[in-house]
């Protein structure tokens, strides 16, 4: 099979990209930045072809020149940025550019090029915004209400619309997929990523001799990036899908509290504390509160995916990631 994937050289379509080539499978990777050498390395190394090249995802006339060149029978539309409130400030428009208009451009560039057997779009839990304030419930797709909070949920949602509406146009078969929380290998601050996940900012703070200091506990269902790039190719894979929107989460919870006494527990040098009254935290979450966990019944039903990484195995992994030379 021959993937091609926008925003390839992210933290999740490294991910990906990893995954779809230890099965022996092609990926054209469009990124507007190569990916980095530890991760071309990495890839060379393993059973799949990968082709990387450069360019603006919001140009359809490169995307489908690119698709024309490689024939891919798969896309994945990863390609967005993921923005803070200062960045939301600074470039509004830029961030619906490319998490809306990247998407537009790259289903384009599908349907006049053809042969792509099936889209799947990366959207994400953010779209599910305020409601997942109310703990007492499950976040489920087509049931709980999207309430996007910023600029990054409310162009993920304006996406997913553009997507089905322009996919219908053009005859275009679109899965959609929203992203859980991601952490784990290949995450770092690619300049488009603006809040690093909580479980990397602790790594890097403990790594330095630091004190991690957290706001609160911060429970959240996290689903560690291998476990992501598993549930996109089980959307790539089904032949036949009940449904075009996933959740594709973890399926379990633990905080930040449980993760950093997992890494003292490895290494008792460790420091980490709950921030009191006259403290500055130096880790920053997402949100002030903690967003209610998203529901995977409907992807597991439909599809062979199963998530393996729970906090012990995520953790020994991600450890054994860090500690390989690249």
């Amino acid at each position: 099979m021959t993937v091609f994937i926008t925003g390839s050289s992210g933290f999740v379509g490294l991910a990906l990209t990893e995954h779809l080539l230890a099965r022996g499978d092609t990926v054209i990777g469009f990124d507007r930045h190569p990916p980095r050498e530890s991760a071309c390395r990495a890839f060379a190394a393993l059973p799949g072809r990968f082709v990387p090249l450069t360019g603006d995802v919001r140009d359809a006339d490169a995307l489908e020149a690119a698709m024309r060149a490689h024939r891919p029978s798969r896309l994945v539309t990863l390609a967005a940025i993921t923005a803070d409130a200062q960045r939301e400030r600074a470039m509004p428009q830029t961030i619906f550019e490319v998490n809306v208009g990247g998407v537009l451009a790259a289903l384009h560039a599908a349907s006049r090029s053809g042969g792509i057997g099936r889209v799947v779009h990366i959207s994400s839990g953010s779209v599910y915004g305020e409601s997942g304030r109310d703990h007492a419930r499950r976040l489920v797709e087509e049931i709980t209400p999207l309430a996007p909070e910023g600029l990054y949920g409310i162009s993920k949602r304006a996406a997913e619309d553009a997507a089905r509406r322009i996919a219908g146009l053009y005859g275009l078969p679109l899965t959609i997929g929203r992203l859980g929380t991601c952490f784990g290998p290949w995450e770092a601050d690619s300049g488009v990523r603006d809040t690093l996940s909580a479980p990397l900012q602790v790594l890097e703070c403990t790594r330095r001799g630091d004190t991690a200091i957290l706001p609160r506990a911060h429970r959240r269902d996290w689903l560690y990036v291998r476990d992501a790039a598993a549930a996109i190719v089980a959307l790539l894979d089904t032949p036949a899908l009940a449904h075009d929107l996933y959740n594709l989460a973890a399926g379990f919870a633990w905080s930040v509290v449980d993760w950093c006494e997992r890494l003292a527990a490895r290494d008792p040098r460790i420091a980490w504390r709950i921030a009191s009254p006259d403290d500055t935290p130096n880790i920053d979450y997402y949100a002030p509160y903690d967003r209610a966990p998203m529901d995977i019944a409907r992807l597991v039903a439909d599809t062979p995916f199963v998530p393996h990484f729970d906090l012990a195995h995520a953790e020994a992994d991600f450890h054994r990631w860090l500690d390989t030379p690249t």
